[in-house]
């Protein structure tokens, strides 16, 4: 080897540690910056020259060492499974956040538990039993039906305010993720323009944009992929979300607006407008605004569809508020007796398979919403209260109406009964009375609706005919005609008037009716329903709200052991990410150890040579 290319060995071996010390500095000027990844320089022999050839191998001379890369130190394998665990823990915290809401609402109201209210309306019960001709016992129990009716509907408002108001952390989260998609893309090309030298690496870009693909992996499903220009691609939700080229972004449409899209304009329009129009559900414009969630689908762990702070939101909120009509109540065998005491078998079957069909609705669309689940129970135990109290003191019974027969309804529209029907109308023969001789007052009214239409002659099936109050049924179909929160209201006559409480006989012998006081204390200790159609147990009243409290706490104790489970094991794999990827100040000391003696050995080098030379132009 001559001299020269000697001198030339030891510049490459000065030119190579400096670029080691430089990367070196760099990562220790970095040691505490987030999302910084460690680099780390790697060496390469320096191309060979062919002098000759000998029997077994060419002949060659070594130009020294150059710098291959300077890259990034990162494990892929951990960076998808921290990413895939980061994104499960949003999609369960999203939730808890949502159910310690609920509990914070539930347990209190306006500085009072809204188990107060319904204890006071026992207590107010048990009082006016013992003496029904109390003017203050029938004052204290209407101005507790009041506040009763107040805080109920407070409360349910205010869960229906919290379910709209998730739609703006929807909406913030949509926009972030949109923002990201942006971001990333820009990085690309800055990236893609500085390493289209095939020399430099933008590894500081590339930290950037990896932070982002963990923040974005947090909040919605995604898969990625980096081709050979430094570009990565991203699906969300196994959609194109960031091409090579441009970000397609995520919008968002109300549920009616995607109903109204699905349905004809005369099936949209005898469907009628949902309560919950602002509603917010995710969709791809680019895509033909086709949903980013498969709503028919219930994440679960076992495909890793529970993922993505966006998709828990989304579920915990449920797309409608829910009422207790859309908790399925099984058939009563005992409806569906004929004449003669005999089941029939056909009409039960058939309600039966209805009601598994509503069973699997409600599992799939209500029961995995908390918010949605919460309303539906809550309104099912104020439901239960309200008609328990109506059909105590205002009664009904059933008689079959003849086909043919014409009634006026409420609103002045008549009806003609195509069949014989069963009806129900207010028993005026059982029912007790006011002071004032009157009956069939309740003490909770339907602010929209009567509880029964004005006496009318009706033909029953058997040829009689009589007048009678037709009851007003409850149609699911018809929110007005419900007895659900935000319909109900104390009866104005019975605020006006205490002694229209209806507690005495209807024999007129102005006697107070013990049997009425004493079946709506039973009442109230009866059970009455189940907290959803997968439980078994019927609770009374009290029971139900514990069951219904209690489950909520369920639900939240749940969820909090999944977050923190899933907090275990994110940072589980972040502390093994890191010690891949972070910068050890003690390692780094000693690589800047090791470059600088490789630099000074490389200027030793070249010293000794400049010395030959020396030596050798001086002695010619």
């Amino acid at each position: 080897m001559s001299l020269m290319s000697s001198l030339y060995v030891g510049v490459s071996g000065l030119q190579v540690s400096q670029n080691g010390l430089n990367t070196t500095g760099h990562n220790l000027a970095n040691v505490e910056t987030e999302g910084y990844v460690r680099q780390q320089t790697v060496l390469q022999t320096s191309q060979y020259r062919t002098i000759g050839q000998s029997y077994i191998s060419p002949m060659q001379l070594g130009l020294g060492a150059e710098t291959a890369a300077v890259r990034q130190v990162r494990d892929i394998f951990l960076d998808k499974s921290y990413r895939q665990e980061l994104g499960r823990r949003g999609f369960y915290d999203s939730q808890y956040e949502t159910v310690s809401e609920i509990e914070n609402l539930m347990g209190e109201l306006e500085g009072v538990a809204f188990q107060d209210s319904i204890a006071d309306f026992w207590k107010n019960l048990q009082e006016l039993a013992k003496e029904p001709d109390s003017l203050v016992k029938r004052a204290s129990l209407v101005e507790t039906s009041v506040g009763f009716v107040e805080r109920s509907e407070n409360l349910f408002k205010q869960l229906r305010d919290y379910q709209l108001n998730l739609n703006l952390k929807i909406t913030n989260t949509i926009s972030r993720i949109n923002e990201i998609g942006d971001q990333i893309s820009s990085l690309n090309d800055r990236i893609c323009a500085y390493e289209s030298n095939r020399v430099e690496h933008a590894n500081d870009l590339r930290d950037t944009r990896n932070k982002l693909l963990d923040e974005l992996s947090q909040m919605i499903t995604i898969t990625y992929r980096e081709n050979a220009d430094g570009r990565v691609t991203v699906n969300a939700e196994g959609v194109p979300f960031v091409t090579e080229d441009l970000t397609h972004h995520m919008g968002s449409m109300t549920v009616t607006q995607i109903r109204q899209r699905q349905l004809d304009e005369d099936e949209f329009n005898s469907t009628g407008m949902m309560e919950n129009s602002d509603m917010l559900i995710p969709i791809w414009p680019t895509y033909g605004n086709v949903e980013v969630f498969n709503r028919d689908l219930i994440p679960n762990p076992v495909d890793n569809s529970d993922i993505g702070s966006l998709k828990g939101l989304i579920l915990a909120r449920g797309t409608k508020v829910a009422k207790a009509t859309d908790i399925p109540i099984a058939p009563n065998k005992d409806n569906y007796l004929d004449e003669f005491g005999d089941l029939k078998e056909d009409e039960y079957n058939l309600a039966l398979k209805d009601y598994k069909e509503a069973v699997k609705t409600y599992n799939k669309t209500i029961e995995p919403s908390i918010v949605m689940s919460t309303q539906a129970q809550y309104d099912q135990l104020i439901h239960g209260i309200v008609t328990k109290i109506n059909d105590i003191l205002c009664p009904n019974k059933e008689v079959v109406i003849a086909a043919g027969t014409t009634i006026q309804l409420s609103n002045g529209d008549t009806y003609t009964y195509d069949k014989d029907t069963v009806i129900k109308i207010f028993d005026d023969e059982n029912a007790p009375i006011g002071i004032n001789g009157e009956g069939g007052t309740e003490l909770f009214s339907r602010k929209s609706m009567p509880r029964y239409m004005d006496y009318q002659e009706i033909t029953l099936a058997n040829g009689d005919t009589i007048l009678a109050k037709i009851y007003n049924e409850e149609d699911e179909a018809n929110n007005y005609s419900l007895y659900t929160v935000g319909e109900l209201v104390v009866n104005q006559e019975m605020i006006e008037d205490k002694s229209k409480i209806p507690l005495s006989q209807s024999s007129n012998t102005g006697d107070y009716d013990i049997k009425t006081t004493e079946r709506l204390l039973k009442a109230w200790q009866e059970p009455f329903a189940t907290l959803s159609p997968n439980t078994l147990t019927k609770s009374n009243i009290n029971d139900y709200y514990n069951a219904l409290i209690g489950g909520i706490a369920t639900t939240g104790e749940r969820y909090h052991t999944i977050v923190k489970s899933q907090e275990g094991m994110v940072t589980s794999i972040d502390n093994q990410r890191q010690s891949v990827l972070g910068v050890a100040s003690d390692d780094e000391l000693t690589s800047l150890i090791k470059f600088q003696h490789a630099y000074n050995a490389a200027a030793r080098y070249i010293n000794v040579i400049d010395q030959m030379l020396e030596h050798i132009v001086t002695r010619i």
